[in-house]
């Protein structure tokens, strides 16, 4: 049967878009969906921020008149011009079990970039290091954290048939945290003693929302040279504080303040809401808000989402200190288990961190290329 693509442009083409993925994974254990609603807010212009900077397009595949197949095109101009480097992202990509389907996509991406100027084309990237980011290569029989992606096994296969190559891999661990040692402890009270350093615990959203600005500025100063990563600007900055907030438990966010007050790290926990999403099945209502609402008042695991510390203090143990006050908030939740989100396989120091504890590393993503 013929395959064909078609530019998804409508309201009624989008939303196919956004629920093709229920299809796929249909019977599947482990995939965890998105919101229906948020996902497609991120595809359209006027309520995605992200598209004051990137050129967007998205794409069907149809076979024998059903949506077989999905895949977006970026061209992130920010990251072109920081890196000055003429590169488009796939980004979103499902696809059935059609090395043809993947094919014909993959080719009008490659073709749309190139009539774009670009020479390369990597990913699965999204707009920004927030979005969507990475291929699932290996870990296909664990459960993902909301913030990370599950992929079926067949996908990276197609990609490799095609000519894409590694360019970088990401690593996830599941910890187990039932206590904190002694030392770990003293080090914690003698790093914030040499520093002069205060942390802030949240018990509320409203405390926490007087933060979170100063969070992703920081965030912007601390993962200014990490791969993928463009400045957040204040309308971006917004969407994500507007996006996020509500899925948040303040306890498990903690501030480092320096002895002028100034903000130099931050560590952002959130209870694991993957069952509840997959018990929410893509909606709010009438009852996933109830499931999304017992997973944040009483969860069992901790998602650890994002950590960040200003470049000054990045080698004076700020990590240590952030990790053993979240530690200490867990524990008094009874919570014992940790799943990180990606870091890259080359960050040794930070996996050596997670390498002290009870672990696995269970999850590994990956980032593609290919030159046009």
């Amino acid at each position: 049967m013929s395959i064909t693509i078609k530019e998804a442009l409508s309201e009624k083409e989008l939303k196919a878009f956004v629920k093709l993925p229920f299809n796929i994974y249909r019977n599947n254990r482990y995939w965890v969906p998105h919101l229906i609603s948020q996902e497609y807010n991120a595809l359209v212009p006027t309520r995605n921020p992200a598209f004051e900077f990137c050129d967007v397009k998205w794409w069907l595949a149809y076979k024998d008149g059903e949506v077989v197949g999905r895949l977006g095109g970026i061209i992130n101009t920010l990251w072109n011009e920081k890196k000055n480097e003429k590169t488009a992202r796939f980004t979103r990509f499902e696809v059935i079990d059609d090395i043809e389907v993947s094919r014909a996509l993959l080719n009008t991406a490659e073709n749309w970039a190139r009539s774009k100027g670009m020479n390369k084309i990597q990913g699965p990237l999204g707009f920004t290091n927030l979005d969507h980011q990475g291929m699932l290569v290996e870990g296909f029989d664990h459960l993902p954290s909301v913030a990370s992606v599950y992929h079926m096994p067949y996908y990276h296969k197609h990609v490799e048939q095609l000519g894409y190559t590694k360019e970088v891999d990401w690593v996830e661990f599941r910890l187990t945290t039932r206590e904190i040692p002694e030392k770990a402890l003293r080090l914690n009270e003698l790093i914030k003693e040499r520093f002069g350093l205060k942390v802030i615990s949240f018990t509320s959203y409203d405390e926490l929302k007087k933060y979170a600005h100063g969070i992703f500025h920081l965030l912007n100063e601390a993962f200014a040279e990490l791969f993928s990563v463009v400045p957040l600007n204040d309308h971006m900055r917004d969407y994500y504080v507007n996006k996020y907030m509500t899925f948040l438990n303040p306890k498990l966010v903690k501030v480092v303040l320096d002895k002028e007050g100034q903000m130099v790290g931050f560590i952002i926990g959130m209870p694991s809401l993957s069952e509840a999403m997959q018990k929410a099945n893509g909606k709010l209502w009438p009852f996933g808000w109830w499931h999304l609402k017992k997973a944040l008042q009483k969860p069992k695991v901790m998602d650890l989402i994002l950590t960040g510390v200003h470049p000054k203090m990045q080698a004076q143990g700020v990590p240590a200190i952030l990790i053993t006050e979240l530690q200490k908030s867990m524990l008094d939740m009874g919570i014992y288990y940790t799943e990180t989100t990606g870091m890259f396989e080359t960050n040794e120091k930070a996996i050596q961190v997670w390498k002290n504890y009870e672990h696995i590393q269970h999850k590994r993503k990956r980032c593609y290329i290919k030159t046009l």
